[in-house]
């Protein structure tokens, strides 16, 4: 899994950060009611449900739920250094994804902040009348997914109960606003300096022409945590996809050069492994 960095440049991924996906349902009235009749005598679901989304960042970047960084270990004067050291092209990056500016916590790089820092994003939100035309409506209930992605000594279960702890603090009155957790898996880290990861760079430097690059990536694959606590084994995070490959999106797609060329890599990678010392 993983893929390689900008401009198409070989890679191997130290790190991948933890995921809590939760569930934010706020109800109202047991079924959608008419705003003419009820409007300015109740509570309307959907705006109440856009207050406790508005509580949970700040405008700084910043998560707000208390405790959400009480676990995050700092990054590292070397971590960040390897990072700059990157050829990333900030402008290009902002060009392909067509926005007008990069945003995120103040005080850390964009790489930093896409890789090495918590962060808490909504992923969906329904509610009330989505058809053509008009209905004046006030819905009966209002949701939204929300995802936290994790980072190193964080528990998506720890963060979960501050969510839902935060969330029944700021939901307004008027309306039953309840948090489900749908699931989660803590980060992971394999050091660079590992003889795996080391076999990993010499095979890529062999079939590709040119040594890896090593980089984080910011997605979560929680069977990686979990093959580092139980089998203590190290895991090794070799992807082949460009980072244009719109991953998620429709129209995914892989270069044929590099998936032709990963079949060395992968060949030749099992021989580093087997010439490692037992």
């Amino acid at each position: 899994d993983t893929g390689f960095f900008e401009g198409n440049l070989p890679a191997i991924t130290l790190s991948l950060r933890g995921l809590m996906y939760a569930q934010i349902d706020v109800t109202g009235t047991a079924v959608d009611v008419h705003s003419g009749t009820y409007g300015g005598a109740i509570q309307n679901p959907a705006i109440a449900l856009a207050q406790v989304i508005t509580a949970l960042k700040g405008p700084d970047g910043r998560v707000r739920i208390p405790g959400f960084y009480d676990d995050v270990a700092p990054i590292s004067e070397s971590d960040r250094a390897q990072l700059a050291s990157l050829p990333f092209d900030e402008p290009r990056y902002l060009e392909d994804l067509g926005l007008p500016a990069l945003v995120g916590e103040v005080g850390y790089s964009t790489l930093e902040r896409r890789a090495m820092r918590p962060t808490l994003d909504v992923n969906g939100l329904w509610s009330g009348f989505q058809g053509d035309g008009s209905k004046t409506i006030i819905p009966a209930h209002a949701h939204a997914k929300v995802s936290c992605r994790l980072v190193a000594n964080q528990d998506p279960e720890r963060i979960f109960e501050a969510l839902q702890s935060y969330v029944a603090e700021v939901a307004p009155p008027g309306v039953v606003t309840t948090v489900r957790y749908l699931g989660g898996g803590r980060p992971s880290t394999t050091p660079m300096d590992h003889p795996a990861t080391q076999a990993a760079a010499r095979a890529l430097e062999a079939t590709f022409g040119r040594a890896p690059v090593y980089i984080r990536a910011g997605g979560s694959i929680p069977v990686c945590a979990s093959f580092a606590s139980i089998l203590e084994l190290p895991v090794v995070l070799l992807g082949f996809a460009p980072p244009d490959d719109r991953a998620h999106a429709p129209n995914e797609w892989m270069d044929l050069g590099n998936y032709e060329t990963s079949i060395g890599t992968i060949a030749r990678m099992f021989v580093e492994l087997a010439d490692l010392p037992r």
